[in-house]
């Protein structure tokens, strides 16, 4: 069972990322096109629990499951696409999840480009993003051993910021 617990914003996020995402340049190697720090702990000020979200995009996606044993030996549990298709997904710390790494193909531009753009539009809308860790807390008080209650709770919150995220980014690159 796994604690949903939601922390104010903690400056070391930023190291914890670089630092792991070192190691995982070392392992997806000649692989690994880009890798970038997303999810909550990439937004600073922003409520998140504590857990790491790395976006690693490869070359080629197929070509990652010959790493599992590398990351295995990392501490990660390979989870496969875990209901993402196109996506390796690892997780890292057990119910105490330190770390979630998500890498995508370099085909796989939707996935990547979504999960960019909440980031870049939480930074430049500071608004929305208080109003987003104010719901992750509210919900993980309401919920602090049902992470699926939390999950949901959000999910509605989390589609609209994707939608207005990606048109918000849509409007940046026509600028």
């Amino acid at each position: 069972m796994q604690h949903v617990v939601v922390t104010p914003y903690r400056a070391q996020w930023p190291l914890l990322y670089q630092q792991e995402a070192e190691t995982l340049r070392a392992v997806l190697a000649d692989n690994l096109v880009a890798i970038h720090h997303i999810g909550s702990t990439a937004v600073p000020g922003l409520c998140a629990k504590p857990i790491i979200d790395i976006m690693p995009v490869v070359y080629r996606i197929d070509a990652v499951d010959s790493y599992n044993e590398s990351f295995q030996r990392l501490g990660y549990e390979v989870m496969g696409a875990f209901g993402i298709p196109g996506r390796r997904y690892l997780r890292k710390g057990g119910t105490e999840r330190t770390h979630q790494v998500h890498i995508f193909g370099l085909q796989n531009a939707h996935d990547i480009r979504r999960h960019l753009a909440v980031r870049d539009y939480l930074h430049t809308h500071p608004a929305r993003a208080h109003a987003y860790g104010t719901l992750k807390q509210s919900l993980a008080l309401q919920y602090p051993w049902d992470i699926e209650a939390y999950c949901n709770g959000k999910d509605a919150f989390v589609q609209q910021l994707e939608q207005d995220a990606l048109a918000w980014q849509a409007a940046q690159s026509v600028r």
